[in-house]
Parts: structure tokens; C-alpha cells; sequence
């Protein structure tokens, strides 16, 4: 099986490791003691608790998993390679909703570090896709579920 190449910003590998360094070092032996101490509470084959403890253990086993795959083929993203001539991953993005006429910043990051309370847009979502390559002062068209935006570029920087 091949293995899918994951793209993070520095900051984003170091929180995705901090995780991993949570899950082992608190979460695992959390979920062993409480596992051990549903089990002293008697019969197996109806207790609930120790149904539960052994459910939450598969969940945190699967996540430790999958971050340790997710780590093992990151490539980190190099900021001092982007430029800032178009639009590009790791770009912070200043725009105008010419529908409402609202300014927004976003900057563009890898679907595993978007976050949008934090501005942080994923480079798959439509809008991000729609901007990629596009220069400072182009009109940007975004088909989007609620129909057609437009944007215009104000501003593009790291």
C-alpha cells in the first residue's frame, strides 16, 4: 500500500507531535488503568464499563496510529521558498467579497491544518482552489454551494 504524503507547516508537525507525545505518554496509560480497573469489578460478559474502557482504548490506539502514519510521510512546507507574486500555499490573502463588499483575510494551508476561526483556509476548499496562481488585483469568480462569489485580490503576503 502506498503511502499518502501528508504537506505541514513547521507549526503544524510540531502540534500534530505534541498530540502523538500526549496520546503515549497520558492518554495510553489512562485508558490501561481504566480498563484494569473495570475488569476488577467482576464479570466480563456484562460489564458495561469495561466495554466502554476497552471501546475508548481501540479509538485512542486508532488516532495514535494514524498520527504516526501522518508524521512518518510528512514533508514540511518551507516558507522562505513562497513568494508572494501569486497566490500560493502558505500565502496570506487579503480580499474583498464583491457581493457584500466585506474584506477577509485567509491564509492557505494543508487540509490538516485549516482551521476557520483561526483564518486558516484549507488549499482544497473551493475558495482557495479558486485563488491559487492569481495575482494581486485579479477578480476571482468561486462556485461555491450557495452559488457564485467574487472576489478581488487585495493583498498577498507570507
Amino acid at each position: 500500500m502506498a503511502t499518502q504524503i501528508t504537506y505541514l507547516t513547521e507549526e503544524g508537525f510540531e502540534k500534530a507531535k505534541a498530540e502523538l507525545d500526549q496520546l503515549r505518554s497520558v492518554e495510553r496509560p489512562a485508558a490501561s488503568r481504566a480498563i484494569a480497573e473495570a475488569r476488577d469489578k467482576g464479570d466480563l460478559s456484562e460489564n458495561a464499563e469495561y466495554d466502554a474502557a476497552k471501546e475508548a482504548q481501540g479509538m485512542l490506539e486508532m488516532r495514535i496510529a494514524q498520527l504516526e502514519t501522518m508524521l512518518a510521510s510528512a514533508r514540511l512546507l518551507d516558507k522562505s521558498k513562497v513568494g508572494t507574486d501569486t497566490v500560493q500555499i502558505l500565502n496570506k490573502v487579503r480580499l474583498k467579497n464583491l457581493g457584500t463588499g466585506k474584506e477577509v483575510t485567509y491564509t492557505l494551508v494543508p487540509e490538516k491544518e485549516a482551521n476557520l476561526k483561526e483564518g486558516k483556509l484549507a488549499t482544497t476548499t473551493p475558495i482557495a482552489a479558486a485563488l491559487l496562481g492569481h495575482k494581486k488585483g485579479d477578480l476571482v469568480e468561486v462556485a461555491v454551494p450557495a452559488g457564485e462569489m467574487r472576489f478581488e485580490i487585495l493583498d498577498i503576503s507570507i
